[in-house]
């Protein structure tokens, strides 16, 4: 399992970019996002995390700006009839955590609208991994009807807004901030807050 890539961005076009290695020149599927956050920068030196798909018809290469990226990835494809394209097209379209937001509030159309993923496979996309986020991404628990509750997503510079921002400042995702958020009082002090949080991150 190739993890990383480390090397110069040799080329780099929506849907693809080459990253040389010690003169090996690696070529990586990316998303539009990724695209948009490297294709300024040819000629210096790039690590992008990866993902081998290997099939009897050939081999390829996903590449990711980020580990959230790459975590996204491999969540949509355990969804039945969610490939590694599909996958891609979905993550042209969101960023990790506002992916993350449009599963839990069941925002079926938005995610419909990535290249080639309809509304059927939208709903599965839904359905299958719904709890899994709440629980997983956003410490959530499941109601008694099964379903995990929508997160509280944390906006504004309130106090929950300006710990969020502190934890960005220290290094931590904007996902891994709202996971850790998640569940703590929003009349607490920020100096308060923070360490909460820190402690969920430990």
């Amino acid at each position: 399992m190739i993890y990383h890539v480390d090397g110069s961005l040799d080329y780099c076009e929506i849907g693809g970019c080459v990253i040389d290695c010690c003169g090996v020149g690696y070529r990586l599927a990316i998303s539009d996002n990724t695209y948009s956050a490297i294709c300024s920068h040819i000629g210096e030196r790039m690590k992008l995390f990866t993902y081998l798909q290997v099939r009897e018809d050939g081999v390829e290469l996903f590449g990711f700006k980020n580990a959230d990226e790459l975590g996204a990835f491999k969540l949509l494809i355990t969804v039945s009839g969610v490939g590694p394209k599909a996958a891609m097209a979905i993550l042209s379209l969101f960023e990790p955590d506002k992916l993350y937001q449009a599963i839990c509030s069941e925002d079926t159309k938005s995610i419909a609208r990535a290249s080639g993923v309809g509304a059927k496979t939208a709903a599965r996309v839904v359905l299958e991994l719904r709890d899994k986020v709440s629980k997983i991404y956003f410490g959530s628990a499941p109601t008694s009807s099964g379903v995990g509750s929508a997160p509280t997503v944390v906006k504004g510079k309130g106090n929950l807004g300006e710990a969020l921002d502190a934890l960005i400042v220290l290094g931590y995702s904007r996902s891994e901030a709202q996971r850790a958020l998640s569940g703590i009082d929003p009349t607490l002090d920020v100096e308060k807050i923070i360490p909460l949080a820190l402690a969920k991150l430990m």
